[in-house]
């Protein structure tokens, strides 16, 4: 297990002392979590989405595989050898790994580096040649080093594997249509929130290419604070695949004042939008993604982003119930609730607009798990469950 360089991320500023109960209170809970027969990965979920993350990459180290239903026996898997003479991807994974000199910890050796960058090869040509049905893309690297800085070579190729047919499925696509279409989702998103600025956004044909390496590499090829790309990584495993795109609005909608003092012309909204601040309060963008998630779901915005739904997201209903069933007579016992929870899901359009705290995270764990939106919430009680609409993802 590698050392945390992480561990500080996004501390929240209300009073040291405060904080410092709330951490030790929270890493107790994960703790609990872990050690309960079964995972209690909804739980996990939870911790993952709330205030603080994960805390550490010890911590991370345990529950990633857990939000991803990875077992932990690959660790005994020796990993095969990987060809790179007459690979197909090979030199530009090369090249792209080469350039990543900045994605690795200030004052790492050269010596450790290189050997990572080594690593960090094998894992992308290994996933690729087991599933052949994959398009390696520029910015891959920058999720799989990620994923590497904080877990071994074993465990971080297992965890990548599932990450590319699930939440990344799209991206490796041989074309970007399924890429182009999450990122339609962007616009009807500030649509909701702030019409003016879309307006303001639309008037200056900028588009939604400034999101682009945003979408793709989960905000890992532009933060330079490793703490925070992290920190975003145990929101977005905990969470539905589409969450990149609401955290991409939230930034946009955050930065109102700026995009509308900006001269409406295309290429400088576009500089402006593509240059991310480093100082982002993380912690506030996270809560409030979740909330937009809550109010304007995918399948309310589906038909303004496109007419088919992406792979990432018609896969996700599967996996998230693989991931978070641990007994065989679960799936029937969710199953039931879920045919019982479609007699009410006329009362999905009766949510308030401003949810309290709690009632976001409520909702946010019975879309999670009764429709499989994959946002991990306040607690998994089997209460909620029943009294829970169902939302399909997409009309």
């Amino acid at each position: 297990m590698k050392s945390s360089r992480s561990a500080a991320a996004s501390s929240p500023v209300n009073g040291k002392e405060d904080w410092d109960t709330r951490r030790k209170r929270k890493t107790a809970d994960i703790a609990q979590a872990l050690s309960a027969t079964p995972v209690d990965v909804a739980a996990l979920r939870r911790m993952a989405i709330s205030e603080g993350g994960l805390l550490t990459d010890e911590i991370r180290c345990q529950v990633w595989p857990r939000l991803l239903n990875v077992p932990l026996s690959v660790l005994d898997q020796e990993p095969e050898t990987v060809e790179r003479e007459n690979n197909k991807d090979y030199n530009q994974v090369l090249l792209d790994v080469q350039r990543s000199l900045r994605r690795f910890p200030p004052g790492m050796p050269d010596e450790q580096r290189e050997g990572l960058q080594e690593e960090l090869i094998d894992i992308i040509l290994r996933v690729l040649k087991r599933n052949p049905q994959l398009h390696y893309y520029q910015g891959y690297h920058d999720i799989v080093v990620t994923f590497l800085l904080v877990l071994e070579e074993r465990l971080a190729t297992a965890l990548v594997e599932k990450l590319s047919t699930h939440h990344l499925r799209d991206f490796m696509d041989p074309t970007m249509d399924n890429t182009k279409h999450i990122l339609n989702y962007l616009m009807p998103i500030i649509d909701r929130v702030n019409p003016e600025v879309h307006d303001f956004m639309q008037q200056a044909e900028v588009g939604t290419v400034f999101a682009l390496s945003w979408l793709i590499t989960w905000f890992g090829h532009v933060l330079s604070d490793f703490r925070h790309v992290v920190r975003l990584y145990d929101f977005f495993l905990a969470c539905h695949p589409l969450m990149p795109i609401y955290f991409a609005a939230v930034i946009v909608l955050y930065r109102e004042e700026e995009v509308l003092e900006c001269e409406c012309d295309m290429a400088m909204v576009h500089h402006l939008l593509s240059q991310i601040p480093q100082d982002l309060p993380y912690e506030t963008l996270i809560s409030r993604a979740g909330d937009l998630f809550v109010q304007f779901p995918p399948s309310e915005l589906a038909r303004e982003a496109a007419s088919h739904e992406s792979m990432a997201s018609s896969t996700f209903k599967d996996f998230d119930l693989a991931s978070t069933q641990q007994r065989p007579d679960s799936v029937l016992r969710r199953r039931r609730r879920q045919k019982q929870a479609a007699l009410e899901s006329s009362a999905a359009s009766s949510v308030v607009a401003q949810p309290s705290a709690a009632r976001r995270f409520v909702r946010l764990a019975v879309m999670g798990l009764t429709v499989a939106l994959g946002a991990a919430a306040l607690a998994v009680v089997n209460t909620a469950l029943e009294w829970a609409p169902k939302l399909d993802l997409f009309p």
